[in-house]
């Protein structure tokens, strides 16, 4: 159980240390920041959540899980501090349970102790995502703790655990899809671990049959407000714009699918009018053609749906038109695979490497005014709202995208280097086991974030705290085993 585990904390007095400056410093940082920005941070997407949450909504063009989250922590308290205030401790009490799981299992040295323990407690950046009224940080958290459960089923497994994961899964999948290869690490961390074969089978089927409830739920939801079954209302949208990219570089074998006839003229008049400079765009501009109100996708939407019928914040008008979307998508997609591969999948490549700063890039979109959806949640007094700097943050977090990309191949060539070491053979087991799962999630998130949209930095979050702090682990073995080398050659 976890018993051994939070005593060793207390007992240890390195961890308690470590614990005690954490909850010192987290209570001082949050008070500050809050001083300097006294409102959340929002976006289009936050109003959204918040909509979801205000009207009970099933379904959303987002996943449902925030908004429900935002629905609950109302019925507490309506204050906006108050929010990001947990979001943040989410964060931070997720980061301390993987960081202690760390030391418990790997026994890093002090100097790899207290990098780590730097970069996880006085990082910036969590304070920046903590402030959104968005998924970010609660998906953060739910990944970190994710993850810290696979180290810990193959350090020490116990039966619960395979229940707990599953839960935590499906939580994080109903917040946001990216969890969807979650499973598929979870399995090869069970087959890696000592678990009997039927608590192994169980915690690779559960997980997968929450997500399956959850699907069959949201299209039911999604077919009283569309009129389609469809899991994600955002998929269709995401899968036309994806498609677009190739769209002046091809040339499209007609016919296309009967349903998507009157959508491919749209599209066709599109191109056939627009400036040069607004066909030659890629995944680099981010969903170019789902935000640009001239695209084809907002065009015909308006051409298709009366907004004025419309009672669901766009859930409905966008659900009505996904399914063509997707099809039209999808049809392109089939017919040009190397030009999808070329025009999408390559540049979008380069979005996972150096990913763009996004909406952290500026506070509040660069906006001085909220929505007024916002204004009557949070309860605020007028629809402004303030910050010491709207753009200090862009400054302040700038580095954090090459920061990710220089990680990325240090975590490669460590890996590498490990393996050309005999790492396989001088390292204990469990710690091959965890290369082994760091070593899959680099690869299954790189792919799924290739595959799936064009990259945004506050994505990738999670995924850079769990490299970097495992380059530390690796090149710790690295340095212990060339110091030993040259020990022996001395003698």
């Amino acid at each position: 159980m976890l018993a051994p585990f939070v005593i060793s904390i207390f007992k240890e007095t390195r961890s308690l240390r470590y614990l005690t400056i954490a909850f010192i410093s987290m209570i001082l940082q949050i008070i500050i920041f809050k001083v300097l920005y006294p409102y959340a941070d929002f976006c289009s997407d936050s109003y959204s959540y918040i909509y979801a949450a205000a009207t009970h909504q099933g379904v959303s063009i987002w996943p449902i899980g925030y908004a429900k989250f935002l629905g609950l922590f109302h019925l507490i308290t309506s204050s906006d501090t108050a929010l990001v205030v947990f979001q943040y401790l989410f964060v931070q009490l997720s980061a301390a349970y993987f960081f202690f799981t760390i030391l418990y299992f790997y026994k890093p040295t002090d100097l790899i102790c207290t990098i780590i323990f730097i970069f996880l407690f006085f990082n910036p950046l969590i304070l920046y995502v903590s402030n959104y009224v968005s998924s970010d940080a609660l998906f953060l958290g739910l990944s970190l703790i994710w993850l810290t459960q696979l180290i810990r089923m193959i350090n020490s497994p116990r039966p619960y655990q395979v229940f707990t994961h599953a839960l935590i899964i499906a939580i994080a999948f109903t917040v946001r899809y990216n969890a969807m290869y979650y499973p598929f690490i979870t399995v090869i961390a069970l087959l890696l671990s000592k678990h009997k074969w039927l608590f192994k089978i169980v915690g690779i089927v559960l997980p997968l049959l929450l997500i399956a409830i959850f699907v069959d739920y949201t299209r039911n939801r999604a077919y009283e407000l569309t009129g389609a079954k469809q899991f994600s209302v955002f998929g269709g949208w995401q899968m036309a714009n994806n498609a677009l990219y190739m769209y002046p570089h091809i040339q499209v074998q007609e016919p296309v699918p009967a349903a998507c006839q009157p959508f491919h003229e749209v599209v066709k008049h599109y191109f056939k009018i627009a400036p040069e400079e607004l066909k030659e765009v890629s995944p680099k501009q981010g969903a170019f053609y789902i935000k640009f109100s001239h695209a084809p996708l907002k065009q015909y939407l308006a051409e298709n749906f009366d907004y004025k019928k419309d009672t669901t914040d766009g859930v409905a008008a966008w659900g009505s038109v996904a399914p063509v979307y997707g099809e039209y998508g999808s049809f392109l997609i089939k017919q040009h695979p190397i030009a999808f591969a070329q025009y999408f999948l390559w540049p979008n490549s380069f979005n996972y490497i150096l990913p763009p700063l996004e909406k952290l890039e500026v506070y509040n979109l660069g906006d001085e005014h909220v929505s007024s959806i916002a204004k009557y949640w949070f309860h605020y007094p007028h629809s402004k709202v303030k910050a010491i700097s709207f753009t200090a943050q862009g400054r302040l977090l700038f580095l954090f995208p090459t920061i990710f990309m220089a990680i990325n191949i240090v975590l490669i060539g460590g890996i590498i280097w490990w393996l050309f070491e005999k790492g396989l053979k001088k390292s204990d087991l469990h710690f091959i086991y965890a290369v082994i799962l760091v070593s899959a999630l680099l690869l299954i998130n790189a792919a799924f974030g290739i595959l799936a949209s064009p990259i945004v930095f506050r994505y990738q979050v999670f995924p850079m705290i769990i490299f970097f702090s495992f380059i530390l682990l690796i090149f710790e073995k690295l340095s212990t085993w060339e110091n030993e080398r040259l020990a022996k050659e001395k003698t």
